[in-house]
């Protein structure tokens, strides 16, 4: 994560990368993220005002029968586990999460590139089995998306990103490397 002041916004700006999630009960500041076929959910404790964002890259949980030190937060499910936990030592309640998804765009015309549907369809059956409300949401399309989540309003705002701006080889590459490590983590 990377924290800077924007002046025109007034407020720190929190960047989450890849892998990355943060809670706080900070109300003057911004968390911001970039996704391709990445996903965002932004969490908001609607009584306490506690919020969180994160920021995966993969699906589910690496089943490799490794454990993982500290939890691996590439992987939706220990993202979602490990944002929920730092939510609730701050003094969230899961009962009173609300949620706003955001990313899974396809970038690239590839058979074996589905990385952002399997993220896309691994947070809509991990929210529903939490019984955590989905307030909005803007996932799939074929463009990529920068964030702006304001915890104080619950406000996120989405601007489309083109992603032809970016060399498609080393995009390409990128999700083929995601995709060979999402298939060789599901292997017992």
């Amino acid at each position: 994560m990377q924290k800077n002041y924007n002046p025109k916004l007034k407020r720190y700006v929190h960047e989450i990368y890849a892998g990355g999630y943060q809670a706080t009960r900070e109300q003057n500041i911004v968390f911001s993220a970039i996704l391709g076929s990445c996903i965002s959910v932004c969490l908001k404790d609607r009584t306490s005002g506690v919020t969180g964002m994160n920021h995966f890259m993969l699906p589910g949980k690496p089943r490799t029968g490794k454990k993982v030190l500290g939890g691996d937060a590439r992987y939706g499910g220990n993202s979602m586990e490990m944002l929920i936990a730092s939510m609730l030592k701050i003094g969230a309640k899961e009962s009173a999460l609300e949620a706003k998804v955001f990313g899974g765009g396809k970038l690239y015309d590839v058979a074996l590139s589905n990385i952002a549907d399997m993220n896309i369809d691994f947070i809509a059956a991990y929210l529903k089995a939490t019984q955590v409300p989905v307030l909005a949401s803007n996932v799939g399309g074929r463009h990529g998306r920068k964030l702006f989540f304001f915890p104080d309003t619950f406000a996120v705002y989405v601007k489309q990103i083109n992603m032809t701006e970016i060399p498609a080889e080393a995009g390409l590459q990128q999700e083929k490397r995601l995709l060979r490590s999402a298939k060789a983590d599901s292997v017992p």
